[in-house]
């Protein structure tokens, strides 16, 4: 077909190789190969030099993986090529950034969703007749040329997901023409300049997922606009997860086109203008995240095309009325959580909206449980946690609730019983902890993802038919029931859980040993059974099968034996809590092989749970630390512990655990510990928290102690240790406690003195070398610091008082070691 100038097979299902004999087509001005997922490949576009006449080219999806390096010189030998589709085609390489081409013709480019490993290539900021310019996610990265902003006829510029930084020019406003512009997610920074607004034509500007700095331009260059009115063709403003700050200007209410505004976690304060409620096109306002305070402002109840409304995690406060919601009759996401809110609303009033998210978490809803939310039939995520609801779930809630993929009512006062079986919608995360509900465990009606009931009155035993009824359950907690409320064993059908990531069974009173089924749960990463009456040796199969642990408490049981030594196998493990029980024995040396606490914890990664990661529950747990307990959620990955007290081992403290550097906190207290504390425990540079009280440790507490700058807590107590405590650095912080029943240590915080002038030296001393020592010390000091300093100062200091006289040869005794 050799006068053929337009094919498309875009679609079509061809698999297998693009025939190379289509560059016979030498009259072709359009082809379209298109295929994703289809299996086409090209092993060569040198074909393509033979399409003389082709204009536009598309092979969107194709693999291209193997046409090598020269790809981009063959398409620049056509003369009439106007438009280039090579969008997600696995093209690789360093390509855009070395090649040298001149497209005379060119005015659209798609090479999104591509590897390259490039800069942004020069030879593109030269081409003049640019109208459409994709590079989203395809490997860019450097600065963002200034030259791009002499592009005229550009429309359409994307370059979102790369890692492009650099400041955006003033003179942006200079590129008339264009109507999208996206920079999502690169790493631009500076502010935003105010010439946007004379881009007339913009409808789609994506700022968002930057390093934005500065706040909005208090006043827009518009004077080319048609009334004066700034970018009056703009739909899409979205300038989300920056780093802007000030207040929301005025002219956001004067974008009468605008459909989209997102803010969204930025670090903008004040209060929420309320000419956005003349807004009336919007559809989608997204300001959560900031530090907005003031009022909800009512005008918003004016935007009747408002389909999802978002100020969640903000400053603001006072009542929100009817009046708020007076014309939202499309609303479908609203988000009002973590702020100080107050519903006043009548109880007979009958919302205009149908809502598929509803998240009103610490919002004021008590006390009577609302009734309004009965006309909610849509509703698939609900949160009103931390509601103060003091009442009875009613009946016809249960008639709404079969369609929650999440339910979150915990930490309000819910009373009575649940119905057993649960109605919720299948694979849901459903959580009612930190309530007052009672009576037996209930199971759903179909497979859930996620389970919280803890912190309740529940009682009773697990119910064997957990497997049955929740056979896909991710993350289950049962614990702190109030008053130790359930018990029995742990059911053996428990392992037949094989998704299960996290279990919190701690706080009851449950009694026996462990199943040896829970070894078949692989995906393990929390397991807390702490503050129960479980009983035997710590099963050898917990080292050997769950490579994702990353907490393991069984503290306060009734655990006997030995810690077995294969622990050290689990890579993944943060935090190991075997306090108070009855283990014997030495401490493993294999401790130290604990690789996930041989690093330094700098990144903050949520401990996520789901089939799909970040979609569930962050992880919390409690923990024992610095002599109480505290909860962790967020910051619970940056926490590395191990907690051994309150137990009847014995044997040396193991060097090796000098080698956990990523090591927080640390407590072998109320054991029976001996030896020395290594000298190189200050290896444990992340230390926060160190107590080694209440065992049979001797010898002189480390001289490298105070080099841990990051220890807030430490208890050194009742052991056999002597010598001068090393009191300088961070053990300067810590009161004459943190040293008590040790008899032979001397000097501050603790009111003996040691005798002689080993202060700060951090090892023993007696009154006989002591005396020797200072008269050699002295007499070359003398010889240093002359006759002045070294004769006339110490008489003056003498004849004063003891306490000086303490004081000053501290001060000699720091300036010997140095000079020593």
């Amino acid at each position: 077909m050799r006068s053929l100038r337009y094919l498309n097979l875009s679609e079509a299902g061809f698999s297998g190789p693009v025939p190379l004999n289509l560059g016979n087509l030498s009259s072709l001005e359009f082809l379209d190969v298109s295929s994703p997922f289809s299996g086409l490949a090209v092993s060569s576009l040198e074909w393509v030099r033979g399409l003389v006449s082709l204009k536009h080219l598309a092979i969107n999806g194709v693999d291209l993986s193997m046409v090598g390096s020269n790809w981009l010189g063959v398409l620049n030998m056509l003369p009439h090529l106007a438009e280039i589709h090579l969008s997600d085609c696995g093209l690789s390489g360093s390509v855009l950034s070395h090649s040298s081409v001149n497209f005379t013709s060119l005015s659209v480019i798609d090479l999104s969703l591509n590897h390259f490993d490039s800069i942004f290539p020069d030879w593109l900021v030269n081409i003049s007749s640019l109208s459409y310019v994709d590079l989203s996610i395809c490997g860019l990265y450097g600065r963002i040329p200034l030259g791009f902003r002499s592009w005229k006829k550009i429309e359409v510029l994307s370059l979102a997901t790369n890692k492009l930084h650099g400041k955006l020019p003033s003179s942006i406003g200079n590129m008339s023409s264009l109507t999208n512009f996206d920079l999502f997610s690169n790493s631009v920074e500076g502010g935003i300049p105010s010439s946007i607004g004379k881009l007339c034509n913009l409808k789609f500007f994506d700022l968002s997922g930057n390093n934005l700095t500065g706040s909005l331009p208090e006043v827009l260059e518009r004077t080319s606009c048609v009334s004066n009115n700034p970018m009056p063709s703009l739909i899409y403003l979205r300038l989300g997860v920056n780093h802007l700050v000030g207040n929301l200007p005025a002219w956001l209410g004067e974008l009468e086109n605008l459909a989209e505004l997102t803010l969204d976690y930025n670090m903008i304060q004040g209060p929420i203008p309320a000419s956005l409620g003349n807004l009336h096109n919007l559809t989608n306002l997204g300001l959560a995240g900031n530090q907005l305070n003031g009022s909800l402002p009512d005008s918003f109840g004016q935007l009747s095309q408002l389909r999802s409304l978002d100020v969640s995690f903000n400053h603001l406060s006072g009542f929100i009325t009817e009046l708020h919601f007076s014309r939202l009759h499309k609303l479908k996401f609203l988000h009002l959580s973590s702020n100080s809110f107050s519903f006043n609303v009548s109880s007979n009033w009958i919302p205009p909206f149908h809502l598929q998210n509803l998240d009103l978490g610490s919002c004021y809803l008590g006390p009577s449980f609302p009734d309004w939310l009965r006309t909610q039939k849509e509703v698939g995520f609900l949160d009103f946690s931390n509601a103060s609801i003091s009442d009875t779930i009613p009946n016809w809630f249960w008639e709404i609730s079969s369609n929650l993929s999440l339910l979150n009512v915990s930490f309000n006062q819910l009373q009575g019983l649940l119905p057993n079986p649960l109605s919720v919608a299948p694979y849901a995360d459903v959580d009612f902890s930190s309530n007052l509900l009672e009576g037996p465990l209930p199971l759903p009606t179909v497979g859930i993802d996620s389970l919280d009931l803890s912190n309740n009155h529940f009682s009773g035993p697990i119910p064997q038919n957990i497997t049955e009824s929740m056979p896909d359950l991710i993350f289950l907690s049962l614990s702190n029931l109030s008053h130790n409320n359930l018990s029995g064993v742990i059911p053996e059908l428990l392992g037949q859980l094989n998704q299960l990531q996290s279990i919190h069974l701690s706080n009851n009173n449950l009694t026996g040993k462990l199943p040896l089924s829970l070894q078949n749960l692989s995906s393990l990463e929390t397991l807390d059974l702490g503050n129960n009456s479980l009983s035997g040796n710590i099963p050898l199969w917990i080292g050997g099968g769950f490579p994702q642990l990353r907490i393991l408490s069984l503290r306060s049981n009734a655990f006997s034996g030995e810690i077995p030594s294969n622990l050290a196998n689990l890579s993944s493990l943060q935090v190991l809590d075997l306090a108070d029980n009855k283990l014997t024995g030495a401490i493993p040396e294999t401790l130290g092989d604990f690789k996930a606490m041989s690093k330094e914890q700098y990144v903050n990664q949520y401990l996520l749970y789901g089939k799909y990661r970040g979609l569930y529950y962050g992880e919390r747990f409690v923990m024992n630390i610095k002599g109480g307990s505290q909860k962790y959620t967020k910051t619970l990955s940056l926490v590395t512990s191990i907690d051994l007290s309150i137990n009847s081992l014995n044997g040396e403290f193991p060097d090796q655990i000098t080698k956990l550097v990523g090591l927080v906190t640390l407590n072998l207290s109320k054991n029976q510990v001996s030896g020395h504390v290594p000298d190189n425990i200050s290896s444990l540079r992340q230390l926060s928290s160190l107590d080694l009280s209440s065992n049979r440790l001797s010898g002189a507490i480390p001289s490298s102690l105070p080099a841990l700058s990051f220890l807030s807590y430490l208890n050194l107590s009742n052991n056999n240790l002597s010598g001068t405590i090393p009191y300088r650095g961070q053990m300067t912080t810590f009161e004459a406690s943190s040293f008590s029943g040790n008899p032979g240590l001397c000097g501050p915080p603790l009111v003996l003195q040691c005798q002689g002038d080993d202060s700060g030296k951090g090892g023993t001393s007696t009154i006989e070398d002591s005396d020797d020592g200072f008269i050699d010390r002295w007499f070359y000091l003398s010889i240093g610091l002359g006759f002045a300093a070294g004769i006339l100062v110490p008489m003056l200091v003498f004849a004063i008082k003891k306490p000086w006289r303490v004081s000053y040869f501290g001060f000699v005794d720091k300036i010997v070691d140095r000079a020593l």
